[in-house]
């Protein structure tokens, strides 16, 4: 599963952009999901007091379930961690409107150039929402994209672009000590989303003796794991190198082989 972002302020074309994405990747075979972040605090699906569910939900039920002939709804009764909530997904992309949290690629949609350029991150791809009516070509070295004249160029976007969807970590709970990940954690290569050919060589991987390119999103998911571990261990005191090394023989993984992993 990958995931991308369309990121922007009310108005501004998002849904739009969502829109075009979806429909695209499904006219190309991919199966697709969408999860619609809203911002509005008093919103829910579930409004009427004495509804059944509502009802369900008062008396105490940790999650309710809306079963009828049309759909199946799922109630919770607390914001869910956008982890939990892809744990309900196995679709090939899941488009994510609204969602500004995490590493995740995205698409910024921007009433004007200032309002794009406030909002641009590392992460973005490119920028699109209604200043694509007005402007074209780039904008602070990003392309620009109209949503409803150049459908398949954002779709295309996308599908090159967007990543597996990885947890999170806060680089402010880094420790000062562990200047590598505090570095993977807030940058990122561009091209590295659409090929292996730049890296971050931060993070060195070898099979047999042999170097192995390692993507950005390997390298990122590596450290954060291996770093946490270690300084749960107490054994990360300081900046220096670690090694781990699978012997001959140990199963790592059922995809991988039995011979020299490392």
């Amino acid at each position: 599963m990958k995931v991308i972002a369309v990121v922007g302020t009310s108005g501004s074309g998002k849904t739009t952009i969502c829109e075009a994405i979806i429909r695209g990747l499904r006219q190309r075979g991919y199966r697709v999901g969408s999860v619609k972040e809203i911002h509005c605090q008093d919103f829910t699906l579930d409004p009427n007091p004495v509804a059944n569910t509502r009802r369900h939900r008062a008396a105490g039920a940790q999650l309710v379930t809306a079963w009828s002939a049309a759909e199946t709804d799922f109630l919770y009764p607390s914001k869910l961690s956008l982890e939990a909530i892809l744990r309900h997904y196995d679709q090939d992309y899941v488009i994510l409107e609204g969602v500004t949290q995490g590493s995740i690629p995205r698409i910024t949609a921007a009433h004007g150039p200032e309002e794009a350029r406030a909002r641009i991150n590392d992460w973005t791809l490119a920028i699109s929402g209604v200043l694509a009516n007005t402007h074209a070509g780039t904008l602070a070295g990003l392309p620009v994209l109209n949503a409803l004249t150049e459908p398949e160029a954002l779709v295309d976007l996308a599908e090159k672009g967007a990543c597996p969807f990885l947890p999170s970590f806060d680089p402010d709970r880094i420790a000062q000590d562990d200047p590598y990940c505090r570095e993977l954690a807030v940058a990122r290569d561009k091209a590295s989303l659409a090929g292996d050919s730049l890296l971050f060589q931060k993070i060195e991987l070898s099979i047999d003796g042999t170097p192995v390119k390692t993507p950005l999103l390997v390298q990122k998911f590596l450290c954060s794991t291996l770093s946490g571990l270690f300084r749960d261990l107490g054994i990360l005191a300081r900046p220096g190198k670690i090694e781990v090394i699978f012997p001959t023989g140990t199963q790592v993984h059922e995809n991988l082989g039995s011979s020299g992993e490392r």
